[in-house]
């Protein structure tokens, strides 16, 4: 894969992938400017994934509260979800633990025309389940020896796999951890085992550095986002992602729409029907 500068350039307030530049602090103005350019490209990306018949796997791993399901989100809201579908795998069940590790991942992996957004992958097992204890060092010793195989098949057998890590800083983390309990709103988001981690987190830090130091293969690298700014992580990962699958422009014919049925039909009276109250207008 050979990166290449992000299309319609002329539009854009930051410096392109693969120019050298100072980054430029983000305001609002060019974070929403930069955000609506960035996924015009990735419906033509889309497009161009459709058309080739391309399978695209992308990974988002990183600590609690990195902002990788804040970037996942904004990368698939402009697109088609029946594309680009997001699988975040809760843990696994009684029969999927006795099952070879990788299978349920498997399962999910695209078709000719897709785009997969992994929100955690299979690298869970060098992550929390190392950290944890959920698996056995020879399970984990396995996971290690497998991946870098498992993943040079994939890539043998057509799909593009990127792999994105999320770095936050600890005091980052815990800015937005004190965010999501005074919001009640995200407040979903902090679970039980969020807060266990934060008494690990040196013990993740050597975990991820030892999952780096095998899985960091040449034909499926680790891309590091630097995240503790977490408007400016979503458009480098998201320039970054674009950068990564060559694609064209789309021929688009012209649409027109055509005139609405010629009928005699007449609509049934309100009074027949249910409407939802009207506490707004």
């Amino acid at each position: 894969m050979t990166s290449f500068d992000v299309r319609d350039t002329s539009e854009s307030t930051l410096p392109q992938t693969g120019q050298v530049g100072e980054p430029m602090e983000l305001t609002k103005k060019t974070y929403d400017k930069e955000l609506n350019r960035l996924q015009i490209e990735l419906v033509k990306l889309q497009e161009h994934i459709i058309e080739d018949g391309l399978k695209v796997v992308v990974i988002f791993e990183g600590r609690d509260g990195a902002g990788k399901g804040g970037t996942i989100k904004r990368i698939t809201e402009t697109l088609n979800p029946r594309i680009v579908r997001v699988v975040a795998l809760p843990k696994p069940t009684e029969k999927e633990r006795t099952q070879w590790y990788f299978q349920r991942y498997v399962a999910h992996l695209p078709s000719a025309g897709e785009m997969v957004l992994f929100d955690r992958s299979w690298y869970n097992r060098a992550g929390v389940e190392r950290v944890m204890g959920f698996c056995t060092d020879a399970e984990y010793t396995e996971f290690l020896r497998t991946t870098p195989q498992f993943e040079r098949a994939l890539i043998r057998s057509g799909i593009i796999l990127i792999k994105y890590w999320f770095s936050v800083s600890a005091e980052e983390q815990e800015r937005r951890f004190r965010n999501r309990i005074r919001n009640p709103t995200k407040r979903w988001k902090l679970s039980g085992m969020d807060l266990t981690a934060r008494t690990h987190w040196v013990d993740y830090a050597r975990a991820k550095d030892e999952m780096f130091a095998y899985t960091d293969i040449k034909q499926s690298p680790w891309f590091v986002v630097e995240a503790d700014n977490k408007k400016a992580a979503r458009l480098n990962c998201i320039s970054h992602l674009l950068s990564m699958i060559p694609y064209d422009e789309p021929e688009h014919q012209p649409i027109e729409l055509p005139p609405l049925q010629d009928d005699k039909y007449v609509r049934t009276p309100s009074d027949e029907q249910t409407f939802v109250p009207r506490r707004f207008v």
